[in-house]
């Protein structure tokens, strides 16, 4: 009866201990498929790998969809911890902490069936109406631009729809989510628009999180030891096979 007792006391300890040491990590964006998305069971590729990544460190990862512009307002005030897949831009770089990159994003200009446009720097967007998504970070070259005119919206939908009515001449995205979200919430209006061959840039996909978070450092450096380790065990490599990637 003894020795029972004692295999129970040092079972409570042990689980007391493991729970202790598991760290949970809040995390928000918004929908943003097949890298965030809320359909899929294991809510995208994004979250699939941040996921894996924190878990080898001991950390469980506790993700909500929100929109953008609020889920970044909340991890800058320190609400929420990480937003797990942002482009890095200088301006970001004043009140966040970046990961090392997991993935990168092809980020290309969407134009209407038939338009002869092809992206060959700034100065060939010159004129043009370029739809865009309010809060992203395109690159501090893209946003400052004076040689052609700015049009933010919430998402990508309602810029497709735009192109299509001829209210704005371009709008831009990653090709792999434009294609995914296209075909899947607007596939009438995929057969009316083509991407441009050229890519604007080869943006890295970050883990951030704010400087005034107290833990923002050990939660960084959390995230890229677990990524060198998913990345060492072909776990990386398989969840992006998983997508298709």
């Amino acid at each position: 009866m003894k020795k029972i007792i004692l295999i129970l006391i040092i079972l409570f300890f042990s689980v007391t201990i493991c729970l202790a040491q598991t760290r949970v990590v809040t995390s928000a964006s918004n929908p943003w498929p097949p890298f965030v998305d809320p359909d899929h069971p294991k809510m995208g590729v994004t979250i699939e790998v941040v996921t894996a990544a924190f878990k080898t460190q001991g950390y469980i990862l506790q993700h909500k969809i929100i929109p953008w512009t609020r889920a970044v307002g909340m991890v800058k005030a320190g609400k929420i911890d990480i937003i797990p897949c942002m482009w890095k831009t200088d301006e970001r770089k004043n009140y966040l902490l970046f990961s090392k990159p997991y993935a990168f994003n092809k980020l290309k200009f969407i134009k209407r069936k038939g338009d002869k446009f092809e992206y060959s720097g700034l100065k060939s967007l010159k004129g043009k109406k370029v739809g865009i998504i309010r809060g992203y970070g395109y690159g501090d070259e893209l946003m400052n631009s004076k040689l052609f005119t700015r049009f933010p919206v919430n998402n990508l939908i309602l810029n497709i729809r735009k192109l299509v009515a001829g209210r704005i001449d371009l709008t831009l995205e990653d090709e792999i989510v434009a294609k995914n979200q296209i075909s899947k919430k607007e596939p009438e209006n995929f057969k009316k628009i083509e991407f441009t061959r050229n890519y604007i840039s080869n943006k890295g996909l970050y883990v951030t999180c704010a400087l005034k978070n107290p833990s923002h450092k050990s939660i960084i450096k959390a995230f890229n030891k677990g990524l060198q380790k998913i990345k060492s065990n072909g776990t990386l490599k398989k969840i992006f096979k998983s997508y298709g990637l």
